[in-house]
């Protein structure tokens, strides 16, 4: 059902396929959109090794919120920032990219609770958070990315 990675020596271990989605800060989501073109919008998020699956939130209207209310289907893809080896110019980026299912948490301190764990990733302040999740939690999706398939691969750039 999902194309496999072609160059075989370019693919990931698992391991490290799990470090860049528990590593990095943003990833980009991939909707079908308005009038069926794709609609890729970086966003922030937490990825739960616990689970295998990836959350992130929202506000309750939006061009993102339609098009996944129309089709839970998705993509998601994180990269890092690359290293160079040495004496080269060019980078050697290692991605992942997760194809999946989106649902909506629709238990509130749920989701919550998940919006504390995704905002810790980014600020230990847990002041800022509750203050935050306070001011603006009733107005917040939080949801739930269940993969179906995930690769990840290197490339360099040259």
């Amino acid at each position: 059902m999902f194309r496999e990675i072609v160059r075989k020596k370019q693919c990931l271990s698992q391991e490290k396929i799990i470090e860049i989605l528990r590593t990095e800060k943003r990833g980009v989501l991939s909707v079908m959109g308005d009038n069926g073109y794709p609609y890729g919008v970086p966003i922030n998020y937490w990825y739960n090794e616990e689970n295998g699956k990836v959350y992130f939130h929202s506000g309750k209207i939006g061009h993102k919120v339609d098009a996944m209310a129309a089709n839970e289907k998705v993509s998601f893809c994180v990269y890092d920032g690359g290293y160079r080896k040495e004496g080269e110019w060019a980078l050697n980026i290692s991605s992942v990219v997760i194809f999946g299912k989106v649902s909506v948490i629709e238990d509130f301190e749920q989701a919550m609770d998940i919006c504390r764990c995704l905002s810790l990733k980014y600020t230990p302040d847990t002041m800022y958070i509750e203050d935050e999740i306070r001011k603006f939690g009733k107005a917040t999706l939080c949801y739930e990315l269940c993969p179906e398939h995930i690769t990840g691969k290197i490339v360099n750039e040259s």
